[in-house]
């Protein structure tokens, strides 16, 4: 008999949630309702909505959009977005994270500080990601996004430094970061930095490692285009070499070794519950016949 746990700790944060109950309710009054970019990253969530009514669209296509109306998810938009919509009479349902807006408006206002005083705005996070260009566009492009060390070549240190974090980036990684800043900076130069990472997002890191350890065999869920995602992995390779990436139940097609008695399943921050528990439902058709 192979006792099967779900992780807790795993699948959606609250802001995905929310915007997730955001599209469903909207969609209970709406035929078709547009979200700009992919609800969340899981291939499976957004067909399931896509059944629905929920109809993904990118930049482009807002544009060309008239009296519609779109939702824009967790990771939050750059107001060029907003300005647009308004041009083309497009009614917004905000699903931002509230996390997300809260250093969407410090960003912008450190920014108006920083056009009196040139200090430099610097981002840590993915260059790219949506929340980061959403970040990137409260400064009018002129952040500087690092993903990593060898990216503060592009730092001035003779100037003063505002340093932010996308939600979703590690702990550890951003105090690397703080760490170095702090040794190459000048005599007398100023150097603030915000801890603007969401801790739901972070405590998933030790959480999962703990959850792995204590299984003979994991089963990872998540979506091929989660970085969250990838990163979890990771951490869970680490915690147990016994650690499967699949993104569906049906990739699982034979029982397990006999000598593995727990399994755990776990995922991301995009991995939908219902996912994971198919994926344990699969597992104890497969092995405890």
């Amino acid at each position: 008999m192979v006792q099967v746990e779900i992780d807790k700790s795993s699948g959606f944060c609250f802001g995905v949630v929310t915007a997730i109950e955001s599209a469903e309710r909207e969609l209970k009054k709406e035929a078709v309702l547009y979200c700009l970019g992919d609800i969340v990253h899981n291939n499976l969530e957004v067909e399931r909505l896509k059944i629905e009514g929920l109809r993904t669209i990118d930049h482009a296509a807002l544009a060309d959009l008239q009296g519609e109306k779109v939702l824009l998810r967790a990771h939050g938009e750059p107001p060029s977005t907003y300005e647009l919509a308004r041009k083309n009479n497009i009614t917004i349902i905000d699903a931002t994270c509230p996390v997300v807006l809260r250093l969407q408006r410090k960003i912008h206002s450190c920014y108006l500080q920083s056009k009196t005083d040139r200090s430099q705005l610097v981002i840590y996070g993915k260059k790219g990601h949506a929340e980061v260009n959403g970040l990137v566009g409260q400064t009018e492009g002129t952040a500087i996004v690092i993903e990593s060390v060898e990216d503060l070549e592009k730092l001035d240190f003779e100037r003063d430094i505002i340093l932010f974090s996308q939600t979703t980036k590690s702990l550890d990684g951003f105090r690397e970061i703080i760490e170095e800043i702090k040794r190459r900076i000048s005599g007398g130069v100023k150097f603030d930095y915000h801890d603007t990472i969401c801790r739901q997002v972070a405590n998933r890191l030790p959480n999962i490692k703990k959850f792995a350890a204590s299984h003979d065999w994991i089963y990872f869920v998540a979506g091929v285009k989660s970085s969250n995602g990838r990163v979890l992995f990771e951490e869970c390779l680490k915690a147990n070499p016994n650690t499967l990436f699949i993104t569906e139940a049906r990739e699982i097609t034979e029982a397990l070794p006999p000598e593995v008695k727990t399994v755990g399943v776990c995922g991301a921050t995009s991995t939908p519950k219902w996912l994971m528990e198919e994926v344990a439902n699969r597992i104890n058709d497969l092995n405890n016949l």
